[in-house]
């Protein structure tokens, strides 16, 4: 039994009060030590009544609070944060969980969440838990089992024949056409995948969409993550539908062009063929109208068309933190949806009998949602387009309501129908990067709304013509500050840098794309169908111009902070402590501060760095010692080795010397015959091999740093020690086998005696790139090294393509 609070107060009262405190003379004069007893026990009894008080009093408080939460409805909020927690987990284990036992989850927890969702206790957040995220886990397995995207297994030359379904130009003129594939031969895929990403590299013409095209085509599977921990690009594929990338040797071929007849092709293609056609058509106006970059960003914010834009200006856009503006996403979305929406309202406003007798608001309401909807078609049809559309269509359809726009409710309403219908975006950068930033402002706002302010002091201070002014700048100033420490540790997480003075960049730049490129964007499609938008075009160029003139002004000061690769914990831990202080409204949102603090703490720690990096094709080796990172190649592919730099904080690479390539005299070595992908291929080895490869591991060469002869192999020591060679032509790999103790081939080895350590192609097809950590002190290698794989599990549908062999058309466990 539970006594209040005013009960035990009372009860104390009178034990305090009645009983009478009678001097005792022998206690007095003995001043004996039960006396002494009486006093510990009666002061530590009392401190434990107290305690017990307090406990009791924050248990009250505790439960009002969450009473309160409940009242104003914001555990709903949690709704979606349980869902995506376990879509997470699902994407997240190794191995696919029984369907039937989390189905079965869901089914038994379903009752208790519904009886339990207006408990003011624990009972109600751990039902909702218990039923939600199983429910989420199956989301996810019904999303994978409605890809089931086909993922090339291996890399292969031959020819393909497609429909054209999308095409984007970049800066060179180079054209990446995603095709539908109809055929394959010469050789022709057991396992096809249905559709691809191919670029020709040749200036002419491009094809237009739904035409057949064929072509010699190198293809490759979509590559895994870069290094443990990182972007599994596989995964992102599987989920596009894309199964391969490659490029044309030559000119592709036309051989049909595309049909027209809706029978014959279909309602929804010749729909989608029909948006394409428009999409395409306003990237090239926009283009013609405004030269160089600021017409392919113009392109960009209207049709998502990013590769034409120059790769100078990207990274200065990326170092002034307004990378951002080029995705079609919220900003962009909001920025549209409210210029259409004041516009219109402000038009509507001139004709008094119209706006007194309808609801004019909900009427640029409805134009609003529809400038976005067709937004939304002509930009692709991006995911992050597509999430943001759900969030704005939500909030426009809540003004025919008379609801709250921007509120937290809407937010999470946008959120549910995304993790209903795709929930791999859960895993992505633009969903928790979009949704941090919009539960930050919209929060803040929130208490910028409710603060107590002084009106007759402010209205002595600040006159009528000043005061719209400066409430613009402060709320553009808030809101930079606030949406980039929202989303700071999802950019930290997932591209491993920050931009130094990206804050300074908003907030020199965004008032030029708030008030004159995205309204001048908006009103040349309005007019583009009457052919007069060239004002306007001119007028969102220049505004453009100014915003790449001043990135490059904010990327001079000093670029960007590289944060290194995070402890995966300290971002859970942190997004969770972030994510209550958003939305939770009582003193129960502090509970985020101990979950910040921690997930602080746990980056403090210096990581231990490794002391060899391979890349998934074996073709890229790095050495890590206490001076940087050598490689074994002259300029390393810019798209891994930046992965290697951001993820683990690594300097300017330094490459190889360079010895002159020895001749291949077979006469003057000991030769034998080795099976290499189902070949024969000669092997050189001989004393003259051994012997050069041993120098490049002896005093002479500069200790850490690869010994390279041209197109034949690369040797080096690692700093504990381990004699490293990487071969480039298989005849060397027997002279290899005999000198190194970790031999690197990038080809696909069928079978190879090697008494040393080997990792070839086929090795690293399985296990993905590789992060080797000496134990310490110099020993022997594998004895002292730990091998860190890219790839945990081979069983998950992105993954299962590494296991597959075409020669007997199976899926192989080893």
């Amino acid at each position: 039994m539970r006594i209040s609070e005013d009960t035990h107060d009372a009860l104390q009262a009178d034990i305090e009060g009645q009983v009478p405190r009678l001097p005792h003379p022998k206690v007095e004069v003995q001043k004996s030590f039960p006396r002494q007893g009486a006093d510990i026990r009666h002061g530590v009894g009392q401190r434990l009544r107290n305690a017990i008080h307090r406990a009791n009093g924050l248990g009250g408080q505790a439960r009002e609070a969450i009473a309160t939460e409940g009242d104003h409805g914001h555990f709903f909020l949690f709704v979606p944060v349980l869902l995506g927690t376990g879509s997470g987990l699902w994407f997240l284990l190794p191995h696919d969980p029984p369907l039937v036992f989390v189905a079965l989850s869901c089914a038994v927890f379903a009752w208790p969440a519904f009886r339990m969702r207006y408990a003011p206790d624990w009972r109600m957040p751990v039902a909702a838990a218990a039923f939600l995220m199983p429910l989420g886990m199956l989301f996810a397995a019904w999303e994978s089992e409605r890809m089931s995207t086909i993922l090339l297994d291996c890399p292969v030359t031959t020819t393909v024949e497609g429909r054209v379904l999308a095409r984007e130009a970049d800066a060179g003129g180079r054209v990446r056409y995603t095709l539908r594939l109809t055929s394959t031969h010469d050789p022709a895929l057991r396992r096809p995948p249905m559709t691809i990403n191919i670029i020709s590299r040749g200036k002419s013409a491009p094809f237009d969409l739904g035409d057949i095209i064929t072509g010699r085509a190198r293809l490759s599977p979509p590559s895994g993550p870069a290094l443990p921990g990182l972007n599994d690009f596989s995964f992102d594929a599987y989920m596009a539908g894309t199964g391969a990338v490659g490029f044309f040797y030559g000119k592709p071929e036309l051989i049909q062009t595309r049909m027209e007849d809706v029978e014959a092709v279909g309602l929804r293609e010749a729909f989608w063929q029909k948006v394409e056609g428009w999409r395409n058509g306003i990237s090239d106006r926009i283009r013609d109208a405004i030269p160089g970059d600021s017409g392919a960003i113009a392109a960009a914010l209207v049709t998502a068309e990013q590769r034409a834009i120059s790769d100078e200006t990207v990274e200065a856009l990326r170092q002034a933190g307004l990378a951002h503006v080029l995705a079609i996403s919220g900003l962009n979305m909001v920025l549209a949806a409210g210029t259409f929406l004041v516009g219109a309202r402000s038009v509507l406003v001139i004709f008094p009998g119209l706006a007194e007798r309808y609801p004019i608001r909900k009427f640029a309401a409805a134009g609003a949602l529809g400038m976005v909807t067709l937004y939304i078609l002509i930009s692709g049809g991006a995911v992050s387009a597509v999430r943001s559309w759900i969030m704005i269509s939500i909030m426009l359809i809540a003004v025919f309501f008379d609801r709250v726009a921007i509120s937290l409710r809407n937010i999470a309403l946008s959120a549910l129908v995304i993790l209903a219908v795709t929930p791999s975006a859960v895993t992505g950068p633009g969903f928790q990067m979009s949704y941090a930033a919009t539960l930050g402002l919209v929060a803040a706002y929130a208490i910028w709304r409710d603060r107590p302010v002084k009106r007759a002091t402010a209205s002595l201070r600040t006159t009528r013509i000043l005061r719209p002014v400066t409430a613009f700048i402060s709320g553009l100033v808030l809101s930079s500050l606030v949406g980039s420490l929202a989303t700071l540790i999802y950019s930290m997480a997932h591209f491993h840098r920050i931009p130094a003075f990206g804050l300074a960049g908003n907030l020199v730049a965004m008032p030029v794309i708030s008030l004159v490129v995205m309204p001048a964007g908006m009103i040349a499609m309005l007019l583009m169908p009457f052919g007069i938008d060239q004002p306007a075009l001119y007028v969102m160029g220049k505004g453009i111009g100014w915003m790449i003139d001043m990135s490059h002004w904010v990327a001079g000061w000093g670029g960007e902070i590289v944060t290194g690769r995070l402890p995966q914990e300290s971002v859970y831990l942190i997004a969770a402590g972030g994510g209550l202080l958003c939305i939770l409204h009582t003193r129960l949102r502090l509970i985020g501060l101990p979950l910040i603090a921690a997930g602080i703490l746990a980056l403090l720690p210096e990581t231990r760095l490794p002391e060899v990096l391979v890349s998934e094709d074996a073709k890229l080796v790095g050495v890590v010692s206490a001076t940087g990172v050598s490689i074994n190649r002259q300029k390393p592919p810019a798209f891994v080795y930046d992965q290697w730099r951001r993820a683990l904080r690594l300097g300017p690479y330094s490459p190889p010397h360079m010895a002159a390539a020895r001749a291949s005299t077979f006469g003057e070595t000991a030769t034998r015959r080795q099976t290499l992908s189902g070949r024969d291929h000669k092997m050189e080895d001989g004393p003259a091999v051994r012997a050069a490869m041993k120098e490049a591991f002896g005093a002479q060469a500069e200790p850490s740093r690869f010994l390279c002869r041209p197109k034949q192999w690369c040797a080096v020591r690692s700093p504990s020690g381990w004699r490293i060679v990487a071969i480039e032509d298989p005849a060397y790999l027997a002279a290899a086998c005999g000198t190194a103790d970790l031999v690197i081939a990038p080809q696909f080895l069928k079978s190879a005696a090697c008494s040393a350590t080997i990792v070839t192609a086929q090795t690293l097809r399985r296990t993905g790139a590789l992060e080797i950590y000496a134990l310490g002190g110099h020993g022997s290698f594998p004895a002292n090294a730990r091998i860190e794989t890219s790839i945990t599990s081979l069983d998950r549908p992105w993954a299962m393509h590494r296991t597959y062999d075409w020669r007997s058309n199976q899926f192989k466990a080893e």
